[in-house]
Protein backbone atom coordinates (compact mmCIF):
# COMPACT_ATOMS: atom_id res chain seq x y z
CA UNK A 1 0.00 0.00 0.00
CA UNK A 2 1.38 3.53 -0.74
CA UNK A 3 0.19 6.71 0.68
CA UNK A 4 1.65 9.85 -1.08
CA UNK A 5 -0.74 12.46 -0.79
CA UNK A 6 0.64 15.18 1.50
CA UNK A 7 3.17 12.45 2.14
CA UNK A 8 5.81 13.39 5.23
CA UNK A 9 2.92 15.40 7.41
CA UNK A 10 2.24 13.66 10.97
CA UNK A 11 -1.48 12.95 10.02
CA UNK A 12 0.32 11.32 7.13
CA UNK A 13 2.47 8.98 8.93
CA UNK A 14 -0.57 8.18 12.09
CA UNK A 15 -2.58 7.21 9.17
CA UNK A 16 0.03 4.98 7.51
CA UNK A 17 0.79 3.62 11.10
CA UNK A 18 -2.91 2.68 11.69
CA UNK A 19 -3.50 1.33 8.31
CA UNK A 20 -0.45 -0.90 8.52
CA UNK A 21 -1.09 -4.74 9.25
CA UNK A 22 0.80 -5.73 12.55
CA UNK A 23 4.44 -6.27 11.60
CA UNK A 24 4.59 -3.79 8.92
CA UNK A 25 7.44 -1.88 7.62
CA UNK A 26 6.62 1.51 7.48
CA UNK A 27 9.44 2.89 5.30
CA UNK A 28 9.88 6.49 4.55
CA UNK A 29 12.14 8.92 1.79
CA UNK A 30 13.63 12.16 3.47
CA UNK A 31 12.95 13.92 6.83
CA UNK A 32 9.49 14.33 8.43
CA UNK A 33 7.89 17.14 8.96
CA UNK A 34 9.00 17.25 12.88
CA UNK A 35 5.50 16.43 14.30
CA UNK A 36 5.22 14.39 16.89
CA UNK A 37 5.01 10.54 16.91
CA UNK A 38 3.63 8.77 19.80
CA UNK A 39 6.59 6.31 20.39
CA UNK A 40 4.08 4.03 22.92
CA UNK A 41 1.25 4.03 19.95
CA UNK A 42 3.81 2.68 17.46
CA UNK A 43 5.22 0.44 19.76
CA UNK A 44 2.08 -1.39 20.60
CA UNK A 45 1.04 -1.08 16.56
CA UNK A 46 3.40 -3.92 15.99
CA UNK A 47 4.81 -1.28 13.33
CA UNK A 48 8.28 -0.80 12.71
CA UNK A 49 9.61 2.18 10.64
CA UNK A 50 12.47 2.68 8.98
CA UNK A 51 13.66 6.19 6.99
CA UNK A 52 16.72 7.63 5.12
CA UNK A 53 17.91 10.63 2.93
CA UNK A 54 16.83 10.92 -0.64
CA UNK A 55 20.14 9.57 -2.49
CA UNK A 56 19.26 12.85 -5.49
CA UNK A 57 22.31 13.67 -6.09
CA UNK A 58 23.35 10.04 -6.79
CA UNK A 59 20.94 9.91 -9.61
CA UNK A 60 20.61 13.23 -10.60
CA UNK A 61 23.12 13.15 -13.63
CA UNK A 62 21.33 10.27 -15.30
CA UNK A 63 17.84 11.67 -14.53
CA UNK A 64 18.69 15.32 -16.15
CA UNK A 65 19.54 12.61 -19.35
CA UNK A 66 16.86 11.06 -19.46
CA UNK A 67 14.88 14.10 -18.91
CA UNK A 68 16.51 15.96 -21.54
CA UNK A 69 16.61 13.12 -24.10
CA UNK A 70 12.63 12.76 -24.04
CA UNK A 71 12.83 9.56 -22.47
CA UNK A 72 10.84 10.09 -19.30
CA UNK A 73 8.24 12.53 -19.00
CA UNK A 74 9.20 14.91 -15.96
CA UNK A 75 6.31 16.57 -15.88
CA UNK A 76 4.07 14.20 -14.42
CA UNK A 77 5.84 14.78 -11.47
CA UNK A 78 4.76 18.61 -10.75
CA UNK A 79 1.34 19.35 -9.96
CA UNK A 80 1.91 23.23 -10.06
CA UNK A 81 4.15 25.46 -12.72
CA UNK A 82 5.28 28.91 -11.86
CA UNK A 83 7.21 31.64 -14.11
CA UNK A 84 10.86 31.14 -13.61
CA UNK A 85 10.76 35.06 -12.15
CA UNK A 86 9.00 33.36 -8.93
CA UNK A 87 11.32 30.81 -8.67
CA UNK A 88 12.45 32.35 -5.05
CA UNK A 89 9.10 31.66 -3.80
CA UNK A 90 8.89 28.11 -5.41
CA UNK A 91 9.27 26.69 -2.36
CA UNK A 92 6.01 28.48 -0.22
CA UNK A 93 3.30 26.50 -1.89
CA UNK A 94 5.58 22.86 -0.95
CA UNK A 95 5.52 24.02 2.48
CA UNK A 96 2.04 25.17 3.09
CA UNK A 97 0.98 21.58 1.24
CA UNK A 98 -0.48 23.13 -1.56
CA UNK A 99 2.24 21.59 -4.07
CA UNK A 100 4.27 18.53 -4.15
CA UNK A 101 6.36 19.69 -6.75
CA UNK A 102 7.13 22.93 -8.50
CA UNK A 103 7.79 23.44 -12.44
CA UNK A 104 9.49 26.55 -12.92
CA UNK A 105 9.09 27.56 -16.53
CA UNK A 106 10.98 30.15 -18.34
Amino acid sequence: MWVRDRVGTSERMHETIALARPGAMVGYVGVPDGGERDGQKLFFSQTAMQGGPAPVRRFLPQLIDLVLTRKIDAGRVFNLALPIADGADAYRPRDERRAIKTLLRG
